[in-house]
């Protein structure tokens, strides 16, 4: 799965690795070194844009807020959990499937962070029953220092109780589509510990190599069957993971220095 990454590069940058034509300065955020679920986030998609004199898809870079509200939603209240879709369902599943359709997006991170569990608590996990407290955080990232590009589905939701000129009246929110973790040796393995991703985790976000970033973004392309040949995962190989600090696990620390790694995980934490 993915519940919380790290996104610290300036928007100047992401619109030079993207080929971004329009981003509005104003919409600029801050480095966040743990983002969580209901945050506002950048996004990549292409779209027209709105009274433009060309009806063409123009690449942007938005502001959006993660945890995606389908549009016949009546409330907004279920986004915050709806953080993820399912690369082996997202075609089907109603909250989804449109959006997967006509708007998807990449979600540009440094990388992300899983926490470690025991054996008896991932198969609890997997099963989508209860399980205790995780353990070790990881962070996990390209080996080449590359942008983590996530592949994610946007959508808009209209808030009725609002007027049409209420800055609020429209949201536009967002979703990380996961995959089965690699269970193959990372590139990269911390010194003790986890060896694969599927080490870590079942699930990771999928990544987008930038030889598929295009057909991704590009509305025109709608056929459910066609994209779905976008969503496998990426070459073995080229992801590192290792320790960080157990304050990542509040929401509330933000700082470069929950990025540093460890030589080890941390004392009374298991892996």
């Amino acid at each position: 799965m993915c519940g919380r990454y790290a996104s610290s590069r300036r928007p100047e940058d992401l619109a030079g690795i993207f080929e971004v034509e329009k981003w509005e300065p104003e919409e600029a955020l801050e480095p966040d070194y743990n983002v969580a679920p209901t945050k506002e986030v950048y996004a990549v998609l292409d779209r027209p844009v709105k009274d433009a004199d060309s009806p063409r898809p123009v690449r942007q870079l938005r502001k959006l807020k993660w945890g995606l509200v389908p549009s016949w939603s009546k409330t907004p209240e279920g986004g915050a959990k709806m953080i993820n879709a399912r690369a082996e369902t997202v075609h089907e599943k109603p909250s989804y499937r449109r959006a997967f359709a006509t708007r998807r997006c990449i979600l540009p991170a440094d990388g992300y962070y899983e926490w470690v569990t025991g054996k008896q608590e991932r198969d609890l996990e997997e099963e989508g029953r209860k399980k205790r407290p995780r353990k070790q955080p990881y962070f996990v990232l390209p080996a080449d220092g590359s942008v983590f590009a996530m592949a994610g589905l946007y959508e808009f939701w209209r808030d009725r109780t609002l007027p049409d000129e209420h800055p609020l009246a429209w949201w536009v929110t967002c979703s990380v589509i996961t995959t089965e973790a690699e269970s193959t040796p990372l590139a990269v393995a911390p010194a003790e510990g986890p060896r694969t991703l599927a080490d870590i985790h079942p699930r990771m976000p999928l990544m987008l190599t930038p030889d598929r970033w295009d057909a991704w973004l590009d509305p025109s392309r709608t056929d459910p069957d066609d994209l779905r040949g976008l969503l496998a995962p990426p070459p073995a190989g080229l992801m590192r993971a290792y320790p960080v600090s157990t304050a990542v696990s509040n929401v509330r620390n933000n700082s470069p220095e929950l990025l540093k790694e460890l030589e080890g995980p941390e004392e009374g934490t298991l892996f």
